[in-house]
C-alpha cells in the first residue's frame, strides 16, 4: 500500500490524533493521551467507532437492525467519551466522530488513506497477562508494522492520567 501524503501543514488543514474507541480501559487511556497532545499541539482529534461485521449477514432484516444496534451503540460510546473528555479538562476539545462498518484493521487502515489529516494512530496497551490486545497485536507488532501509513503511539494501560498528561 502506497503512503498517501499527509496534509497537516499545508494551509487549511491540521494534525489529528486517530483514537480507535470501544469499552476497554485501555481506549481511555488512548483517549487521555491523544487529547493531550491535541491541545498541547493545536491538533485535533478523531475518534473512530468500527462496528464489525454480524454472523446474519445473508438474513437482510437481521443485518439492517443490526447496524442499527451497532450505530446507536457508537452513539452511546461517543457521548461516554465526550463526557469523559470534559471531565478531564478537555472542554474545548470538540472530537471528530467516525463510525464505519468492517474489519476494525481494514477500516482504520482505510481511513488513514482517505483523510490526509490522520497524522497519529493512539492506541492503548491492555494490562493483561495475556497481551497488549488485538490492535496493538495486529498493527504495531503484525506484518503491517513496518509498512503502516503512519506512526503509532501505544499507551501502557497502567499509565495514571496524571502520568500521561506528564507524558503528553
Amino acid at each position: 500500500m502506497a503512503a498517501k501524503r499527509r496534509q497537516v501543514f499545508e494551509k487549511g488543514h491540521r494534525r489529528k490524533f486517530l483514537v480507535v474507541v470501544d469499552e476497554t480501559p485501555e481506549c481511555e487511556k488512548a483517549l487521555e493521551f491523544a487529547a493531550n497532545r491535541a491541545e498541547h499541539t493545536g491538533g485535533g482529534l478523531a475518534l473512530l467507532y468500527v462496528i464489525e461485521p454480524g454472523e446474519f449477514q445473508h438474513w437482510l432484516g437481521v443485518e439492517e437492525i443490526a447496524r442499527e444496534e451497532g450505530a446507536n451503540k457508537a452513539r452511546a460510546v461517543f457521548r461516554l467519551f465526550r463526557r469523559k473528555l470534559k471531565a478531564l479538562g478537555h472542554d474545548d476539545l470538540e472530537p471528530e466522530e467516525i463510525i464505519r462498518e468492517g474489519g476494525k484493521a481494514e477500516e482504520i487502515l482505510a481511513l488513514i488513506q482517505e483523510d490526509e489529516d490522520m497524522a497519529i494512530l493512539v492506541l492503548g496497551a491492555s494490562k493483561d497477562p495475556s497481551g497488549p490486545g488485538p490492535l496493538v497485536s495486529t498493527l504495531a507488532a503484525g506484518k503491517v508494522a513496518g509498512t503502516f501509513p503512519i506512526p503509532i503511539t501505544i499507551v501502557p494501560g497502567d499509565l495514571s492520567n496524571e502520568d500521561i498528561k506528564a507524558l503528553a
